[in-house]
């Protein structure tokens, strides 16, 4: 009967109360995705839209399982693109990824138009997990305008949530601005039987399977203390912690450089805050934001293309938590190359920062 009930639930969409611990073989696959975030029929992901009363064509593809059977050609859609509104309180479930159409597709093209082929297994997570622009996008609006001159015509570019499929294709598949002139790190191989999503992630539940990670990264006891690069790339004098901490420290002066321009340049101060449309106004100057200062009507309107795109980076970053896994390189290029180019303006003194 327990049984009969879970696979019920996944069926009609219905929330059933599960835990995986306990279970045995289609029990534990059913019971470990309602646990998931693609399960989770409260999460905002499959509930923004009630409202409305269907998902809008832009975002049913990944925001509900009937926009993501048309984007698959399911059904004698046209596959590759979603021509329908999503129906709303579907989560991403069973039939998303076990049909033919799915088990076929092999390819996925990003953001940046780039075509990414040989992806097996991945590449249903890699249609989702992709962010929504790249680097192509950010130079596309900062064309044709000065570096340093507030644009009316500007707004910030959000790459979107969970774009780990991109960072972890870097340079392949550009999710992060990549400034002319340098090169940036390409896909992240790590070794072979680690170099997939499902390879790290069990595919119902999400969850990292961390004791293939600590198997070989010995004298750890948390992902995040993973270190196979020892140079002090953000110049703080401690290299005890992970590769994460690098990339968190680096994070930070960015930061902090973007509200140096903001002010001194663009001539308003800026903060941030995790909640859309994520820079504001910053009418203090202390990086400080109250509550009815993160409002869509506050947000920050005086951009200049070299603001626009150390923002661009710094949310590259913020979204894609798991980047000191996917791609560290790639992750501290972009953080560093950012720092740069703002400091070559502003004056900051960025001599003990390394460049991987």
């Amino acid at each position: 009967m327990r049984f009969l009930a879970l696979l019920l639930a996944a069926a009609l969409f219905i929330p059933a109360p599960a835990r995986a611990d306990g279970l045995d073989g289609l029990e534990r696959l059913i019971a470990a995705w309602l646990e998931s975030p693609h399960g989770n029929y409260q999460s905002l992901s499959f509930t923004y839209w009630n409202d409305q009363g269907s998902v809008p064509e832009s975002c049913a593809m990944c925001h509900s399982e009937t926009g993501f059977l048309d984007f698959l050609g399911v059904g004698g859609h046209t596959a590759g693109q979603v021509d329908h509104p999503g129906t709303i309180n579907t989560v991403i479930g069973c039939a998303s990824c076990h049909t033919a159409e799915a088990h076929a597709l092999d390819a996925v093209t990003f953001p940046s138009g780039v075509e990414v082929a040989g992806l097996g297994s991945s590449a249903t997570c890699m249609v989702c997990h992709q962010g929504r622009q790249s680097s192509d996008q950010v130079e596309t609006r900062a064309a044709g305008k000065a570096e340093d001159e507030v644009s009316g015509d500007l707004a910030f570019v959000n790459i979107h949530y969970a774009a780990s499929a991109a960072t972890m294709l870097g340079a392949e598949a550009r999710p992060g601005y990549q400034y002319a002139g340098r090169s940036y790190a390409g896909r992240f191989m790590h070794v072979p039987g680690a170099d997939s999503c499902v390879a790290c992630h069990e595919p119902h539940s999400t969850a990292v399977e961390t004791d293939g990670c600590l198997a070989c990264h010995r004298g750890v006891d948390e992902l995040r203390d993973i270190r196979t690069q020892h140079r002090d790339f953000a110049g703080t004098g401690d290299r005890s912690g992970g590769i994460h901490s690098e990339i968190v420290a680096l994070q930070s002066q960015l930061m902090d450089a973007i509200r140096v321009y903001a002010a001194e340049i663009a001539g308003t101060p800026i903060a941030y805050a995790n909640s859309f449309p994520y820079f504001f106004t910053d009418p203090s100057g202390s990086g400080e934001l109250s509550p009815d200062q993160i409002t869509r009507d506050n947000r920050y309107q005086s951009w200049t293309p070299r603001l626009l795109k150390a923002a661009y980076n710094y949310q590259v970053a913020a979204k894609d938590p798991g980047g000191y896994v996917h791609n560290p390189r790639y992750m501290l290029q972009i953080l560093h190359d950012s720092l740069a180019d703002l400091a070559g303006i502003t004056g900051l003194d960025v001599s003990h920062i390394s460049r991987p």
